[in-house]
């Protein structure tokens, strides 16, 4: 008899503990549809820059965090975002040089800075008015720079291409301000380069968070700019900004 109370009390302790350690973690999943205009240049290292007229495309983002109640461990952020963009120039009488290829008259480029941000924060404050997370990102580049030779039809004949593959190593620093029982708040996410210090990406905005089956939904609206200026990164010199209004949804569980 003993042997059993003993084994029903183990067993009920093992499963409070692991419903305490569940009800420590949470769980964040969003996404964002941004409508971006694209402007900038970019190089060959010891190359002149050279300016392309972009198109403005959709772009997007998701991105999933994990959240806990354990103090001295920071929080977990992942974030995928996709901006690709294409643009074209007329070069004139002059060329450019790009990854051993010389183009000339009318070209194309598909710029594609897409990357996948790694963030570690820790939550400063979190009530309904005030919420403030601050830590550090690594925002891991996985796109690249192609330049296209477009022939009298606008027709490419071939192309030349330089990839992104290094990181920069961000400060990041999310803020809410929001109206007790009314949902509304206002937000600020911003990451800057700490290695590459003319780097940014920040969004501003607008949101409203209600009760869901089992979550809660946040509904957002707002502003986005993505600046990409670097010199020598990954043989690349450039000076890109992606920027525009986009709408976006959050599930906390």
């Amino acid at each position: 008899m003993k042997k059993t109370i003993l084994a029903c009390a183990l067993l009920g302790s093992m499963v409070a503990t692991s419903a305490q350690a569940a009800s420590l973690i949470g769980f964040k999943v969003g996404g964002d549809y941004w409508k971006a205009d694209t402007s900038g240049t970019f190089a060959e290292n010891g190359q002149p820059q050279q300016d392309f007229n972009y198109s403005s495309d959709s772009q997007g983002s998701v991105w999933v965090a994990v959240e806990h109640g354990i103090p001295i461990l920071p929080n977990f952020k992942l974030r995928e975002n996709r901006l690709d963009a294409s643009g074209r120039a007329s070069l004139g009488e002059s060329v450019m040089n790009f990854d051993g290829q010389e183009f000339g008259g009318d070209i194309s480029t598909n710029t594609d800075l897409s990357n996948t941000d790694f963030v570690l924060y820790y939550e400063l404050l979190d009530n309904d008015m005030v919420a403030l997370d601050l830590g550090a990102a690594y925002k891991k580049m996985h796109g690249s720079y192609r330049v296209n030779q477009l022939d009298q039809n606008g027709i490419g004949v071939r192309y030349a291409e330089k990839d992104l593959s290094t990181g920069i190593v961000m400060a990041y620093a999310d803020a809410q301000v929001g109206i007790p029982g009314l949902g509304l708040y206002g937000f600020a996410d911003v990451m800057i380069g700490v290695d590459e210090s003319s780097v940014y990406d920040y969004s501003l905005g607008l949101g409203w968070q209600f009760d869901g089956t089992g979550f809660d939904t946040k509904v957002r609206v707002g502003y986005r700019d993505f600046k990409f200026d670097v010199s020598d990164f990954d043989g690349v010199t450039a000076n890109n900004q992606f920027k525009g209004y986009f709408a976006g949804v959050e599930l906390t569980f």
